[in-house]
């Protein structure tokens, strides 16, 4: 059966960056209890001249020339946002106009942070269907939109971003295979716990239920998801969760077990960036050199509609 990998990644961050200083001016907060908190210092925020479209294409355009791949050539684009404020045209139907694409297949994925994983796992059942062969996936979000900016909880933790990933067929299936079996799930009586909602549309959340929810139930499932793909934590050369909060981070990574895994803390400098926060994390790391191509990485998202999904990937 054909299979599928990643080939490369691009992501793209707003100029703009609001520090915790800058938000003290705001409300009601501090650089330490930001930090002793969420464990975030910077975060950059789009200006109104910069649609989620804009920074999905920014992202994109560095993924495809890292493949070395024309635009034309991508037959199926899915965008993984939960910012979007126009049903249609989707962000992924701007993205490929903006890209100048031919007629590629266009789909948005709205899982809220674990949006990306969720997209991923679709291209690579896309392309084992045979309904695909090179696909654009990318992870996109402009929380700064939807911030209650007089909410200390929760303003404080957003920031806006992109990562993009190609994937393509792997004609021989990959033995490892590129990308691995998708575990995906949700806990709908908590849906709730996090939520974009009203008009205008506004983030909230409850904060203790969702760290409770992540520091507990997590980790068992991301052991079964490197169990799904023939890996032990050990053998893991790196870990990229969704970055929501250092003190989830951080204990989760060690409840898994990873304990060789360079962890991704990108929340430290980009705040959370919902959908576009693993793959931005993850293209950091590849263009730092923290992660040999080949090297098996898990990547795992969770967050809105008590949702989750992760899988194991070869780096690229």
């Amino acid at each position: 059966m054909t299979g599928s990998r990643v080939v490369a990644l691009g992501h793209y961050q707003p100029a703009k960056v609001l520090t915790n200083d800058d938000l003290a001016a705001m409300v009601d907060t501090s650089d330490e209890w930001i930090t002793s908190r969420v464990g975030i210092r910077t975060r950059h925020i789009g200006g109104p001249d910069e649609p989620v479209d804009e920074l999905a294409a920014h992202a994109a355009a560095k993924a495809l020339a890292m493949a070395g791949l024309r635009s034309a050539e991508i037959d199926l684009v899915l965008v993984a946002t939960s910012t979007a404020i126009d049903r249609s045209p989707s962000m992924s139907a701007r993205v490929a106009a903006r890209l100048g694409m031919g007629s590629p297949a266009v789909m948005d994925i709205n899982v809220v942070c674990s949006g990306f994983t969720h997209a991923l796992a679709t291209a690579d059942h896309a392309i084992r269907a045979g309904a695909a062969e090179r696909v654009l996936v990318i992870g996109a979000d402009k929380m700064a939109d939807i911030a209650d900016w007089t909410d200390r909880t929760t303003c404080v933790l957003v920031g806006d971003g992109a990562g993009a990933a190609v994937v393509v067929a792997d004609p021989d299936g990959g033995d490892p295979p590129g990308i691995g079996p998708v575990l995906w799930g949700s806990v709908p009586e908590m849906g709730n716990a996090v939520r974009i909602e009203g008009t205008p549309p506004r983030f909230a959340q409850e904060g203790q239920s969702v760290y409770r929810w992540a520091t507990t139930q997590l980790p068992p499932i991301a052991r079964k998801v490197c169990e799904k793909a023939g890996v032990t934590p050990e053998d893991l050369a790196a870990v990229v969760l969704h970055q929501a909060n250092l003190r989830i981070i951080e204990p989760v990574a060690r409840k898994i077990g990873a304990v060789n895994a360079v962890i991704a803390r990108d929340v430290v400098d980009s705040g959370n960036t919902s959908a576009a926060s693993i793959p931005m994390a993850l293209s950091k790391l590849v263009e730092r050199g923290e992660v040999r191509s080949g090297a098996p990485v898990l990547l795992f998202g969770f967050g809105g509609n008590l949702s989750y999904a992760g899988q194991v990937i070869r780096c690229p």
